[in-house]
């Protein structure tokens, strides 16, 4: 099953100038969270390495359509499957919407369970509200690159059927280490919480049995949020928080050297 992202930000810059950056792919750790790094390969390939909850995926990028101050639409190649779109709208008055549509096959539990909670929703919301911060504090681009890209038919918005050649690969995906030990810890919570439960029930029933006028006592588990009988202090599985998402990219300085998109 896939998964459909779209998202909108008005930013207060002339259209060409929110294109030209968005052209410095290499850039894109600069205001994407969780962006680990973006490797221009030649004109219309890029290869990605990302982490988001834990899960470091990587992937090869086709540039299908390119599009000066319009578009640029894209599909994987290999690895994590997925496919979308960046349009530019210059709404005059030095403001320009710039709208996203991702297209995209989650792997594996973590991730799985991350697009259950709209993790990558609102990673790409708060994406985009970090470029509008980066582009409207600068008073120019860092680079730009006005060639066009054309697949010799039309693209129009591509989904993941533009990205079959990716389908059926693992993805690249790593789960970190910090992620694996969690997902122990809380299949070894799960598991004793099952254990204690099935034990109290057990001994409540045999309890009743040889002692009818205690029907109505219970032993009380011992389980309580945040913890687990046995392992004190144990830390209880939650959702991130949309401040935690926004922190993806918060070690990641905006004055960092500029890299532009070189060409032939």
């Amino acid at each position: 099953m896939t998964t459909q992202v779209t998202k909108t930000v008005l930013v207060n810059v002339p259209v060409s100038r929110a294109y030209n950056q968005w052209t410095q792919f290499e850039e894109f750790p600069r205001f994407m969270g969780g962006v680990q790094s973006v490797t221009q390969l030649d004109d219309d390939r890029l290869d990605w390495v990302a982490e988001i909850a834990g899960v470091r995926r990587q992937w090869q990028a086709k540039i299908l359509e390119q599009v000066p101050d319009r578009k640029v639409a894209w599909a994987a190649t290999e690895g994590a499957t997925n496919a979308g779109s960046v349009t530019f709208e210059d709404l005059g008055g030095d403001q320009t919407s710039v709208s996203l549509f991702l297209e995209y096959e989650p792997e594996g539990i973590v991730e799985k369970a991350g697009d259950a909670m709209n993790l990558i929703e609102r990673q790409a919301q708060a994406d985009l509200d970090r470029f509008k911060e980066f582009i409207e504090s600068e008073q120019y681009a860092t680079g730009a690159w006005r060639g066009s890209v054309e697949s010799g038919s039309h693209v129009g918005t591509p989904g993941v059927e533009a990205a079959a050649a990716s389908r059926g690969d693992d993805g690249k995906a790593g789960v970190s280490g910090k992620v694996v030990a969690a997902g122990v810890g809380v299949a070894a919570a799960a598991a004793a919480v099952a254990v204690v439960g099935t034990k109290n029930r057990s001994d409540n029933d045999q309890d009743d049995a040889d002692n009818p006028d205690a029907a109505d006592v219970h032993v009380s588990s011992g389980v309580e949020t945040g913890s687990v009988s046995g392992s004190p202090g144990a830390p209880a599985a939650r959702m991130l928080t949309d401040e935690e998402i926004d922190a993806g990219a918060s070690d990641v300085p905006l004055d960092a050297s500029h890299t532009d998109r070189e060409r032939p």
